[in-house]
């Protein structure tokens, strides 16, 4: 079990560079170093603030490589295979974004596309991008922070999970009506999700942002 330090809310006016604001209910905390293996809290509500570990940034970054292969397969291998009528049609990840590329539901690709892949693979790019050369030892790349806020805000847009669940509810419904295969990139677009939420809840942000400031070239 790794040891649970809860830093103290900061009642006097400090340096604001020495302050920590909790993600969920706003407090301010006294920022401090810690150890590898412990964890911070915040007193008021409880929530992980920082939570460093041991080639923590070498994990994420071969979770964010993983994603993309994963990514790349869940786009081009066959997703689903239906058998109705005598008839076997079978459908891509890309054939289901470009079934609505016609007519007034054109806006509807460009959203799909956006949200189940462009964002996502940006996400995992930027994420390599920022972490890489700092799990290696070396100095952050050029405009590294820019890169991992622009992945932070890509977070909550990046809804391969929501895809997912839309597509479990859409074979409950058509099973009855005809005969579904599952291919293998529903597997993969399956595991893609699990390694991206393994991804986001192994991913302590405040570190990384240590990290960026402390291996800055000065």
């Amino acid at each position: 079990m790794p040891n649970v330090t809860d830093v103290t809310v900061a009642d006097d006016l400090p340096d604001p560079a020495k302050l920590i604001a909790c993600p969920q209910c706003d407090a301010l905390h006294l920022d401090a170093d810690l150890p590898i293996g412990s964890t911070s809290r915040c007193v008021r509500c409880h929530t992980v603030l920082e939570s460093p570990r041991q080639l923590a940034l070498t994990r994420i970054v071969m979770l964010a490589a993983a994603a993309l292969i994963l990514m790349i397969a869940a786009i081009f291998f066959p997703f689903l295979e239906l058998h109705a009528a005598g008839r076997i049609q079978r459908s891509s990840l890309l054939d289901t974004v470009m079934a609505f590329s016609t007519g007034m539901t054109a806006p509807l690709t460009l959203a799909m596309a956006a949200l189940i892949v462009i964002l996502p693979v940006t996400r995992f790019v930027s994420l390599i991008y920022v972490l890489a050369p700092m799990a290696f030892g070396w100095t952050p790349a050029r405009h590294a922070s820019r890169a991992f806020r622009i992945a932070e805000a890509l977070r909550p847009w990046a809804m391969a999970e929501v895809f997912i669940v839309g597509v479990a509810v859409a074979l409950v419904k058509v099973a009855g009506l005809a005969h579904l295969s599952i291919g293998p990139a529903f597997w993969a677009f399956v595991a893609l999700v699990i390694v991206t939420v393994l991804k986001d809840n192994f991913m302590c942000r405040v570190t990384v942002w240590k990290t960026l400031e402390q291996r800055r070239p000065s």
